[in-house]
Parts: C-alpha cells; sequence; structure tokens
C-alpha cells in the first residue's frame, strides 16, 4: 500500500519535533493557567485529569498499538483489503469503548448528586443509593466535579481517533499523528486558557475556572478528530490499487479476536501505570491528614504542588512516545519478513535515543531544581523542589520503562510487561504508605515511591529482553556512554548555576535566578553535545537515519564504527 512512508528515525524525529512544539505550547498553556488556578485550583485540574487519564487509558491503551502491529504487519506482505478491514473493525470497537468511558466519567461525576437523589426517593433504591455513595467518596476533592464533567466527552472523542492515529501509524505514516496533537495542543492553550481567565475575572471560583481551562482539551480532542477524518479519507483516495493476489482479508471476529488478544495486555499495563497517579491523588490527601495531622487545606495545596512538578517530570518521557510509536510497527514488520537482525537494530537505537534524551532532562531537572521552580512556579509550596529532586532521576526510567514495554510488545511479549509493571506497583503502593507518613518526607515520599517504582520494573523489563528476545538487542551497551556524558554534564550545569549565583548574588530575585539558569543549561548543553561526539556516543551510521545525515556527519565530524 503506497504511504508517505517514513523511517524508524525519521518517523521517531518527526514525532519528536511534533513533542517540542506541543510542549512550548503546553508550556505557554499551564505555567500561566497553574499560577491563575493556584496551588488550590490545580488540585482541581489534577484530580479531574487523572481520572480522564486512567479511563482513557482503560479505553484505548492496547488497541491502538495492537492494531499499528497488525496493519504493520499486513502491509509489509502487501494486504491491502486486510489492513482497512482491520481499521474497520478497530474503529467499531474503539468507538463503544469510548462511549463506555464518557458514560462512567459522567456517571462518576454525577455519583453524588445521584445518591441524594436515591436517598430522598427512598423505596427499594438504598442498594443504588449506598452504591453511588461509595463512587462519590473515591473522589477525595469535590471540587473538580465541574472539570470532570467538562472533560469527560474527551474519552469518546480519543478513542475514535485512536483508531485513525493506529491505521496511519501501522503504515509508517506519522503526519497524521504530528499534525493532530498540535491541533489538541493549541485549542487547548486559545480556548481552555481564555476561558479559565474569563471565569476568575467574572468571579465564578476555581472549580468553574478549573472547568473552563479543561474544557480546551475537549474542543481540542473533536477539532483534531475532524482533521484526523479528512487526512485519512485524502490517503484512501490516493490508495486505489488493487491488492494482489490472494489477499483474503481474515474475518471481523478473527481480526477482532487478534486485537483484543494483543491489546488485551497492553492495556492491563497501561492502566496500571496510569492508576499510579490516582494512587498519588488519594494517598497524599488521605495520608497527608490521617497519618500526619495536616489540615484538608494543606493537603491540596501540597497535592498542587505535587502536580506542578508532575508536569516537569513527564516532560522527558513525552519526547519517548514518539520513539515507541515508531519502534512498534518497524519491528513489527521486520519480523513479519522474518529479518530478526534489522529488528534488534530498531531496537537498540530506540534504547540509545531514549538514554540521549531521558538522561540529561533527569539529570538536569535534577540539580537544578531550585532554579527552576523558583522560576516557573514562584508561588508554589517548598516542598516542590524536593519532590523535583527526587522526581528527576525517576523521569528517566519513566523514559526506559516506556521504551523497553514497547520492544517487548512489537516482539510479541505483551504480557511480560503486565508482570513486571505488577511488582512495581506493589512497591509504589506500599512506598506511598510508608514515606508520605514519615514527617520528614511528607509529600516528597510519594516522589521517592515512584523513583523506586520505575526503576525496577526497567531493570526487570531488560532482564526479559535478554531472556525472551531472539537476536536480543544489547540494552546496557546503549546506556553506559550517555549516563557518563550526562553525569558530566549535570556537573557542568550546577557548578555553572551556583558560581554565577555567588558571583552575581541574589538580590535581583527571579529574574537574576532566570538568568543564571538559562546560562548553566546553555554551558550543560554545549557540554553534553561535545561529550556525544568525543566518546562516539552517536555514529555515523545513526546521523545518516536522518534527512541530510550525510551533510551533519561532515560537519560534526561524526566518523562511522
Amino acid at each position: 500500500m503506497k504511504t508517505r512512508k517514513q523511517s524508524f528515525v525519521q518517523g521517531a524525529a518527526l514525532l519528536a519535533a511534533t513533542v517540542a512544539i506541543v510542549k512550548v505550547i503546553g508550556a505557554v498553556y499551564k505555567i500561566p493557567l497553574y499560577n491563575i488556578l493556584g496551588d488550590e485550583g490545580t488540585a482541581y485540574f489534577s484530580a479531574s485529569y487523572n481520572i480522564y487519564s486512567l479511563l482513557l487509558t482503560l479505553s484505548t491503551a492496547g488497541l491502538p498499538v495492537a492494531m499499528s502491529r497488525l496493519v504493520a504487519a499486513a502491509n509489509a506482505r502487501g494486504r491491502t483489503l486486510q489492513i482497512r478491514r482491520t481499521f474497520r473493525v478497530a474503529l467499531a470497537a474503539f468507538a463503544v469503548l469510548g462511549a463506555v468511558g464518557t458514560t462512567v466519567m459522567v456517571l462518576y461525576a454525577c455519583a453524588p448528586s445521584i445518591a441524594n437523589a436515591l436517598e430522598t426517593a427512598g423505596g427499594g433504591r438504598g442498594l443504588f443509593a449506598h452504591f453511588f455513595g461509595w463512587i462519590a467518596s473515591l473522589n477525595p476533592i469535590s471540587e473538580s466535579i465541574p472539570s470532570l464533567i467538562a472533560l469527560s466527552p474527551s474519552v469518546l472523542l480519543v478513542c475514535v481517533m485512536s483508531a485513525y492515529r493506529g491505521y496511519t501509524q501501522g503504515l509508517s505514516d506519522m503526519v497524521s499523528t504530528s499534525v493532530s496533537q498540535i491541533i489538541e495542543v493549541v485549542c487547548k492553550l486559545v480556548f481552555g486558557l481564555t476561558l479559565a481567565a474569563v471565569f476568575i475575572r467574572k468571579g465564578y471560583g476555581l472549580p468553574m475556572a478549573s472547568a473552563g481551562a479543561i474544557a480546551g482539551v475537549t474542543i481540542g480532542e473533536l477539532l483534531a478528530l475532524v482533521y484526523s477524518w479528512f487526512y485519512k479519507r485524502r490517503m484512501d483516495k490516493a490508495n486505489v490499487e488493487p491488492s494482489p493476489d490472494p489477499d483474503v482479508p481474515d474475518s471481523n471476529r478473527r481480526i477482532l479476536k487478534d486485537l483484543v488478544l494483543i491489546g488485551i495486555f497492553i492495556a492491563i499495563g497501561s492502566v496500571v501505570i496510569s492508576a499510579f497517579a490516582l494512587i498519588d491523588t488519594h494517598d497524599i490527601m488521605n495520608l497527608l491528614q490521617k497519618a500526619l495531622n495536616y489540615s484538608y487545606l494543606n493537603a491540596k495545596i501540597l497535592f498542587g504542588a505535587f502536580t506542578k512538578v508532575q508536569t516537569l517530570f513527564n516532560l522527558p518521557s513525552a519526547f519517548t512516545v514518539p520513539l515507541t510509536i515508531s519502534a512498534i510497527p518497524a519491528i513489527s514488520a521486520f519480523m513479519a519478513k522474518g529479518e530478526s537482525m534489522r529488528a534488534r537494530g530498531v531496537a537498540e537505537g530506540a534504547v540509545k535515543l531514549t538514554a540521549l534524551i531521558g538522561m540529561p532532562a533527569a539529570i538536569g531537572m535534577s540539580v537544578l531544581a531550585a532554579p527552576i521552580m523558583a522560576v516557573l512556579y514562584p508561588s508554589t509550596h517548598e516542598a516542590g523542589v524536593t519532590i523535583l529532586r527526587w522526581l528527576g532521576p525517576a523521569g528517566f526510567f519513566v523514559c526506559l520503562m516506556l521504551t523497553t514495554n514497547a520492544i517487548l510488545q512489537a516482539y510479541g511479549h505483551e504480557r511480560m510487561p503486565i508482570i513486571t509493571i505488577v511488582i512495581s506497583a506493589v512497591i509504589k503502593i506500599v512506598g506511598n504508605r510508608v514515606l508520605l507518613s514519615i514527617p520528614a518526607l511528607n509529600v516528597s515520599g510519594a516522589a521517592i515511591a515512584s523513583l523506586a517504582c520505575y526503576f525496577t520494573v526497567s531493570v526487570l523489563n531488560i532482564v526479559i529482553i535478554a531472556v525472551k528476545v531472539k537476536d536480543k538487542p544489547r540494552m546496557l551497551r546503549q546506556l553506559v556512554k550517555p549516563l557518563i556524558s550526562s553525569l558530566i554534564m549535570g556537573a557542568a550545569a550546577w557548578g555553572t548555576y551556583y558560581a554565577l549565583s555567588l558571583a552575581i548574588g541574589r538580590s535581583g530575585g527571579r529574574l537574576v535566578t532566570c538568568l543564571c539558569m538559562l546560562v548553566a543549561i546553555a554551558v550543560a548543553v554545549v557540554v553534553y553535545a561535545a561529550l556525544v561526539i568525543v566518546l562516539r556516543v552517536i555514529t555515523a551510521e545513526d546521523v545518516e537515519l536522518i534527512p541530510k545525515g550525510e551533510k551533519v556527519a561532515k560537519i560534526l565530524r561524526i566518523k562511522a564504527k
């Protein structure tokens, strides 16, 4: 099937560039938004978004990955009719799941009102009243209800759009995914930030301001879905050639069975990962009050600070997701053609790029935690700095977990990540219970538990890949040189910032802190780039995979192995 196909690295580069644009626009959205809402309003926003993320993951995780694998394998064999039937079956399945997810989210938001109405009505409705009362008790922040309602249609919209993205990603065409993501974030910025500011100015209160901000997400998903529909329609018109014989597509039932068998295990693992955010919401709000006797207001403020730091913590992993999206169909296609060594090359390349992106970002956030929080979120509780210092290193292990999960999924070992994630979830839950109850740690305990959790799952995944995968990728070899480069870079960043701070003094406040931080980051970038070249972390073969790579290799004097 003819498509605007990109190589693994080109597809990942396109998506990574998109992520950079999305994150810049997202920062323009979230930084002023969090300052408008404050720690308390941010808690309302985050509580609703965490529920949405869990339902969205439950509805979409697994099936899009399974779809891209099936499409990539069919495309490698030239089975155009099989590809098109796979899309139709997946679209119907995604729509049903999305409708269920949206309904669940609405019922979760309306649970208190439903429970009160049933209790008032009396009769034989007592059991249902208790059920909805229990559902209502699961939401530790009742002020998040308006945001939940505003966000609920997004579950259906994203589910349907996931079918379109899985289709194009399976054909190694990442353009649709990239453009639709930009549409999402631009709408979130324009509509969400505007509504939040207007609602605050009109005195509607923080819960409604949070709902206005989050309504921008729903608007963005709707417009992105419209674009995705038009893109696929145009793609199909350009691919009207008949499939080569024989191309008898599998039955709808067989395709659905394959989607479910592949996707269910991926979905379970992804749901557990998304549940970590809900675990933190519940544990921080409850344990700080019960174990440490914090007030409800203070617990909300600390949870809001934790949420702000998580925005930074999630940044490196956002650049890893493009690698997983591009790697899964690439590895699947090579394995379908029996080219296991080429599949190994893609897996090794994904791990190396993960290390090159995730390690410096994680170490940089940790060593520059104080100036980062002072510049971006000056009014945030002081605990935010300590939280970021712990979550910084955890950010890299999130990246490594996502990449190794994707490698296992692409090789057909979808069940393995479930085992490792469940083990790490136990560590996360126990860690939260113990560490959040220590007065000296308080909310930072959740960050330390996250670090232990993601480190564990990453190590276990690497061990399983070494045992299970044929022509196993050389994983640890891809991590050593990026680690050395990142540690030296972190030392340079830390030394530059504190030397400038002492030389200039801190009387200039936020502006001087920002200047010192930017200079430290600039020095870190130069040092890291030089080390990557000197230590030959990137080879000429790596660079040549990107557009104009040969010229770039000559300019940087990067030699082949």
